[in-house]
């Protein structure tokens, strides 16, 4: 007990010191006035990073930086998700790399260009870079199209000296097809182009603009293809829309910032399948399929608040492709559906996925406010009830054969994050079922089973790890795990004190959030999305709040930005989507306290930080409808107020007090 207590203390102190390093950060990146970040370049050079984007058929992954003589490199990985090739597995999208420079190839009074230097890039959904010399300014911009297979890049060159300048821009065009033998339906052909190329006279100040276009299809096949000025215009006006609906404001710029990126990086990995609109994780691996994690538990309770009629759809449909694997024998349900919906991947056995899809789909239906659509996925909701309850083991938790890590860190026979999102499936259920007219036992079964589960997730995972009053993850387990966040995030606040010390303890806090396991480099950004959701949910504002800065600015404004990553080593930090949905649940939930309660009602339990005086979120779908939610303080005490169409809540509640509102 007295070596706990001391080394409980010695963390205490190493956290002090550490987080005078931690939260000392500087920025490579900043805000600019237009929404965007920019990084004007200095003398921190070279420098390289990569970044995803995204459309309804094509995917893009863009390493890009800067070399010591400030010459602008780029490399190009686009993928074609619903150009399958064999074997057709979770990885099998068609992937073309293409690095060549075709500014190069630009002839300026009949020479070769020379290098010019770059000054700036800047990310808003796009990317463009600005590169200049003593009489040249070059500015391209970078995108997919939103709903065509293709790939754009913008140049537009101005004359910055003081004479006539005579510019040739190279005619290319090359066509090539795949490998017949390599493709689901024969080969691809892949169109490479330069539009408006030819031999241009400037005056000073005068500028030309040209283009590139990448496009796939299948061999044979035509593809209609926008005007790329209107692609240019079609992605900016997409971007605009998840700007201006759920809007966060509060006195902080880089959170509002890297809450509107998010929305981006969220929204965008939606591919148009032969299974319906799907929203799939990316990262150069995992396109046009769904995961019981990534697509039910993370981003598909989110799209509802956000009220992107892509988002939701997707999320439906990954629900009811899930539905699809019900059985009367209550075998498991495949924790990824994939290749457009049509085979599965069950690689780890039942990662606990049915408390997964009953914990988002539940909250979805709710959010969602759609009486027809909650009817649809009743069954489902149900269904993965029964398993859980199946599965329960003799102490009453729930068991699995691994959890969303997949075996990567040990999770024993029953792990704390499975019985966790049970418990709060169980709760949505409950609500949902009541609005639904069905049985009033069977509500009574789910309240009564919650609170059965609630006390045994006590009982069985409520233990001291490393000297902190918290949750061992699973049976044996004696070291500290990044997911003891998980109670936090589902109201389960018994052990939040200890809990809370251990996060933030230098045995699980790095300067890349929470490691996976305490001692070991490993991190998974959703297991620290997750945790700052859940403390503020404790009410540690304060606390969460400087880690949640903390982390916004390392993302944003960073090293690798603008997004949430998925993992490190694994995967390299890849931009995976998802986890930008968990990063704007952080305020949703958090912050803002948001939980449906019933198909017309929420509860709201706002955390407002002490050195603010106000936070809102505007145009928030809630219920199926859209409301400005304000908090402001007064005295000791906050005022709330929702006004949608139809309400007008007002009331004057202590910060941190939960408020049921009806629409």
């Amino acid at each position: 007990m007295v070596e706990n207590i001391g080394r409980k203390i010695a963390c205490v102190v190493m956290a002090c010191l550490l987080l005078g390093e931690i939260f000392a950060t500087t920025s490579r990146w900043k805000l600019t006035p237009d929404g965007g970040i920019v990084w004007q370049i200095g003398t921190t050079i070279p420098h390289v990073d990569h970044v995803e984007m995204s459309g309804d058929s094509l995917s893009v992954i863009l390493r890009y930086g800067v070399n010591s003589d400030r010459s602008f490199q780029l490399q190009r990985r686009l993928v074609w998700p619903m150009l399958r090739t064999i074997p057709n597995n979770t990885h099998a999208s068609f992937i073309l790399d293409e690095n060549e420079d075709y500014v190069s190839k630009l002839r300026i009074n009949g020479k070769l260009m020379l290098a010019m230097e770059t000054s700036a890039i800047k990310l808003y959904g796009m990317m463009e870079v600005v590169s200049e010399s003593s009489q040249l300014r070059l500015v391209r911009t970078v995108f997919p199209s939103t709903t065509h297979p293709a790939y754009y890049e913008e140049y537009k060159l101005e004359n910055k000296s003081a004479g006539r300048m005579e510019v040739e821009v190279p005619q290319y065009r090359s066509v090539t097809t795949s490998d017949p033998e390599r493709g689901v339906t024969g080969s691809y052909q892949v169109s490479i182009e330069t539009l408006g190329g030819g031999f241009y006279w400037l005056k000073p100040g005068e500028s030309v603009s040209w283009f590139l276009r990448i496009t796939a299809k299948p061999q044979g096949k035509s593809t209609t293809l926008m005007a790329v000025p209107d692609e240019k215009l079609s992605r900016q006006d997409l971007i605009k829309q998840w700007w201006e609906h759920l809007v966060l404001e509060t006195p902080d710029s880089v959170l509002n910032r890297a809450f509107a990126f998010a929305k981006i990086r969220a929204s965008e990995s939606i591919y148009k399948t032969r299974g319906g609109y799907l929203h799939s994780p990316g990262g150069e691996a995992y396109y046009a399929a769904i995961w019981a994690n990534d697509q039910a538990e993370y981003v598909g309770p989110f799209f509802p608040f956000l009220g992107y009629a892509k988002g939701n759809e997707a999320s439906l449909n990954a629900y009811l492709h899930f539905a699809r694997f019900m059985n009367p024998e209550y075998r498991p349900i495949p924790s990824s559906i994939i290749a457009e919906g049509l085979d599965i991947w069950n690689g780890a056995g039942d990662r606990g996925d049915a408390a997964m899809i009953a914990y988002g789909a539940s909250r979805f239906a709710l959010s969602f406010g759609d009486q027809v659509t909650a009817q649809k996925l009743w069954p489902l909701i149900e269904w993965c009830l029964e398993y859980c309850r199946r599965k329960l083991t003799p102490e009453g938790v729930v068991a699995s054969d691994s959890d969303e890590l997949e075996g990567r860190f040990p999770s024993g026979k029953a792990n704390l994050c499975t019985s966790c999102l049970y418990y709060d499936a169980l709760r949505s259920a409950s609500f949902l079922g009541h609005d639904l007219g069905v049985s009033a036992s069977l509500v009574q079964q789910y309240q009564e089973e919650a609170r059965e589960l609630y006390a045994n997730i006590g009982n069985y995972f409520g233990c001291t790890v490393e000297g902190f009053n918290t949750y061992r993850y699973y049976e044996g387990n004696d070291v500290l795990r990044a997911w003891i966040c998980i109670p936090l995030t589902v109201e389960i606040q018994d052990r939040a004190r200890g809990t809370i010390d251990a996060l933030f303890s230098p045995r699980l806090w790095t300067e890349d959030g929470l490691a996976t396991q305490a001692g070991d480099q490993t991190f998974w950004d959703r297991s620290t999305l997750y945790a700052l959701r859940g403390v503020l949910q404790a009410g540690e504002t304060e606390k969460a709040i400087k880690y949640l800065q903390y982390y916004s600015q390392r993302r944003l404004l960073g090293e690798h930005v603008p997004y949430p990553v998925e993992a490190y080593p694994e995967g390299g930090q890849r931009h995976l989507s998802a986890e930008s949905g968990l990063y704007c649940r952080i305020f949703t939930e958090g912050l803002f306290g948001l939980r449906p309660t019933g198909l017309k009602s929420f509860a709201l339990t706002p955390h407002l930080p002490d050195g603010w005086t106000r936070m809102a979120l505007k145009n928030v779908c809630l219920n199926g409808q859209v409301c400005d939610i304000e908090v402001c303080r007064k005295n000791s005490s906050v005022w709330v107020q929702v006004k949608s169409a139809s309400t007008c809540f007002s009331k004057v509640i202590k910060n941190g007090q939960s408020v049921n509102v009806k629409l």
